[in-house]
């Protein structure tokens, strides 16, 4: 290595010194470095440039004859000399700039001080050896040779060093890490370079490197100014986004005030824009739009109504109940809205929101008969958040629909007043919300009350418990509180079932969350039975009840198909009652009342037994709509969602399932219909070992699908000869017949099928799946029978 760096060194030092030149002239025209810095900075180039320059020269004249050469041999190796404690006093005066500005050190550290003495004095030993022969001399050819006292050359360019790095590691605090690391590389490799060049006659790697790091001196100032500007635009933009933040939360506590103020016109409507605005931002999330979207969206939500000011008061308040010259009045909401919000010109979307707000999907809106995507698709959004909240809040003339029945209105009105894409969005966020809320109440009994103060018989009732396989215990304490002697005084329960699991006495509340009583039992044995098919109620007195705590009641309830069974004690009698529901379709709830008694600590427990076929003694005849034709796979009756599935079928190439559906009488649903399930499971059935779910395609267009192990593409028409969804629900509860259409290509799965005009289309892409797919038959309160595979 060190043959190669004597070949070529001339060379490297006349690159290393133009580089360097170079650097202390685009240090003349830098503006990015203080002043002093800079010009301690155009010092160690410069200096560094003319100690390799004469260095070089040095090597070039050493042993070349005449005047010329030696006054150039013995000038130039002055120079080198001179210069090499003169680059130790250079640094020295660019780290004391550091520290005493950068680094706010009130005096320069004494160390420094001690340094620059040393190099102050090398540097007059430099012209002393000159004369004297010190450091070197020369001999009758002109040729360099090292003096007695070479070594004394050294002591500034080692010593100053060492004494700088002590300096630096002991502030190293006050310095950057890009000026740190380059301060180290300053002291350290001319250091070593110098001890090798101690016993390595010939080269000068000592100048060579002290250039060398010269140089990169000002490359890692400009990578810290470099960082510098880059941390202050970071907090610089911070600072702008929390103004940004700032003026927000500022806008949206002026506009939520305004809309408070605006909703006081009517008690029913507090609360309904910000209600709109939330559901309006998760739906602009679900679609991919960015913060700043979403947020216009949900601005464009709350503010959109802000029209309903210039609204005479009485036709606010009862807008279910205008009349057609009263309705073209309201009609004219979105206008005013409009050219209120038309003075926030920073926010456009505001005004084009709130003036087609109204637009209908098929065009039937006001003001203009807008239809499709002539509808700005804000207003669309607003479109689909208005009808949400209708649905789901409470009106004058109105109480909220449950979940399912808002799940119905919306897939009944996609395409119609909604956007279909929009639409299905919103599915599935109430989807998410089901399942979210339903895990939350997955703890048995966890929303029911922990005590009822009854006065007259059902003038408080519990929210019901969920019965099903597993047996479920509820226990509770009751005290009489008689008004008056010989009123009646104890606990019952309400067997039923309904949408939410509360008891409804209104039939506009029966109709809408689909209530039905089953049963009324007693403690004391007697009992009333209502909608059950049949009913049977066994007593029987407890002998021996002394240890039995007094008040304490205990009932243990289980359901198995069709079936109910609830064992009841009160510690003096106990009760057996069986209860057939009208189909193995119906859910069933038990829900504690009382007349004059006060029902305290309230438990509900699930055991870990699970209900079996037989464990319930059958009181009416099983219940079957499948009692038909069976064809190349078994009838299927599903009672509740996949409750139930019709054999796996493999996809092999082109194939088609034909079946007959019905659905069941208890159905009312539009999604009460067959489902399509494709899969993979290693012996071929739902939930099988290795169950893979690609899709869940409903026949009346909607698909549950996961992009876990496949990609679907999904596609949902209404032909001219689609009835419309009632008639859709009526045909199919009288049963018809249904063709599904399968195609394989690789790994792409094709899905048709058309029913009553509802065309469908998937095509699912699979990405993790196993070497065979099936298909299966599921659905929700339907019957599927012939069902046939060609």
């Amino acid at each position: 290595m060190f043959d190669l760096i004597r070949t070529y060194q001339l060379n490297i030092m006349l690159c290393l010194s133009s580089v360097s030149m170079a650097m202390a002239l685009l240090l003349l025209i830098t503006k990015f470095l203080s002043k002093k810095r800079k010009w301690a900075l155009i010092n160690m180039e410069l200096i560094a440039t003319f100690l390799l320059a004469f260095d070089r020269a040095a090597y070039i004249y050493s042993g070349v004859g005449g005047p010329k050469g030696y006054i150039m041999v013995r000038v130039s190796n002055f120079i080198v000399f001179f210069l090499t404690s003169g680059i130790v006093m250079g640094f020295n005066i660019y780290l004391a700039d550091l520290l005493t500005n950068e680094g706010q050190l009130a005096a320069v550290p004494r160390r420094l001080q001690i340094v620059g003495a040393i190099a102050a004095l090398g540097m007059v030993l430099s012209v002393v050896a000159a004369f004297t022969g010190l450091y070197y001399s020369f001999d009758a050819n002109n040729i360099y040779h090292r003096g007695p006292y070479f070594w004394i050359s050294y002591v500034a360019p080692i010593v100053g060093p060492i004494l700088q790095f002590t300096v630096i590691w002991q502030y190293k605090k006050k310095f950057s890490r890009i000026i740190f690391t380059a301060l180290w590389l300053y002291l350290v490799v001319p250091i070593v370079c110098a001890l090798i060049q101690f016993v390595a006659y010939g080269i000068s790697i000592v100048n060579m490197a002290m250039v060398l790091v010269s140089i990169f001196l000002y490359v890692f100032a400009y990578l810290d100014v470099n960082e510098q500007a880059l941390k202050a635009h970071e907090i610089e933009m911070e600072r702008l986004q929390e103004d940004k933040k700032s003026m927000r939360r500022l806008f949206d506590q002026t506009a939520t005030a305004f809309v408070a103020a605006m909703e006081k016109k009517d008690a029913f409507s507090q609360g309904h824009s910000a209600k709109a605005a939330e559901m309006a931002g998760r739906i602009a999330k679900a679609m991919g739009k960015t913060q700043d979207e979403i947020d216009e969206i949900y601005f464009a939500a709350l503010l959109h109504n802000v029209g309903i000011m210039g609204v005479p008061d009485g036709l606010v308040e009862n807008f279910d109940k205008l009349s057609p010259e009263q309705f073209e009045v309201f009609k004219q909401t979105p206008n005013i809205s409009a050219d209120i919000l038309s003075n926030i010109t920073e926010y456009p979307i505001l005004t084009v929101a709130a003036k087609y707000c109204n637009e209908n999907y098929d065009g039937t809106g006001f003001p203009e008969g807008l239809k499709e995507k002539e509808i700005p698709e804000v207003a669309r959004i607003m479109a689909v958040v208005d009808r949400y909240d209708a649905m789901t809040t409470k009106t004058k003339y109105s109480e909220p629909l449950p979940e399912p029945m808002v799940r119905e209105e919306f897939i009944q009105e996609s395409g119609n007043r909604l956007d279909p894409e929009l639409t299905n969005i919103m599915l599935d966020i109430l989807d998410a919300d089901s399942r979210e809320e339903a895990v939350k109440n997955s703890r048995p009994g966890a929303d029911v009350e922990k005590e009822l103060v009854c006065g007259k018989y059902r003038d408080k009732i519990s929210v019901g418990v969920l019965l099903d396989e597993m047996s479920t215990n509820i226990s509770f304490m009751c005290e009489p509180q008689k008004k008056k002697e010989g009123d009646y005084s104890g606990p019952s329960i309400i067997v039923f079932d309904s949408y939410d699991r509360r008891i409804h006495d209104n039939y506009k509340s029966i109709d809408a969350y689909k209530y039905m009583e089953y049963a009324e039992v007693w403690f004391d044995g007697h009992s009333v039975s209502t909608d059950a098919r049949n009913m049977e109620v066994k007593t029987e007195t407890v002998e021996d009840n002394s240890e039995w705590p007094e008040g304490k009641y205990i009932i243990i309830a289980t359901k198995y198909e069709d079936h109910v069974k609830i064992n009841m004690t009160d510690g003096k009698k106990d009760m057996d009652v069986i209860i057939a529901l009208p189909d193995s379709s119906k859910y069933a709830s038990i829900a504690l009342t009382g007349e004059n008694c006060h029902i305290t600590d309230i438990t509900v427990e699930k055991n870990e037994e699970e209900t079996k076929e037989g464990d319930i003694k059958r009181i009416a005849e099983v219940v079957s709509y499948i009692e038909r034709m069976e064809s190349d796979v078994p009838n299927v009756q599903i009672d509740r969602h996949r409750s139930a599935y019709a054999d796996g079928m493999e996809i092999t190439g082109d194939m088609k399932l034909s079946f007959h559906t019905m659905s069941l009488p208890a159905s009312n649903l539009v999604w009460h219909c067959p489902y399509i399930v494709l899969y993979y499971s290693e012996d071929g059935k739902v939930g099988g070992p290795g169950y893979r779910e690609y899709a869940l395609i409903r026949i009346n267009g909607e698909i549950d699908k996961t992009d876990l192990y496949a990609r679907n593409s999904f596609s949902m028409k209404r032909e001219s000869s689609f009835p419309g969804w009632n008639e859709w629900k009526a045909i199919n509860k009288e049963g018809m017949e249904c063709e599904v259409l399968f195609s394989v290509k690789g790994n792409t799965i094709t899905t048709k099928t058309t029913n009553m005009g509802v065309a469908i289309q998937n095509s699912t892409v699979i990405t993790d799946g196993g070497d065979k797919v099936y298909a299966a038959i599921t659905g929700d309160m339907v019957a599927i029978t012939d069902i046939r595979i060609k």
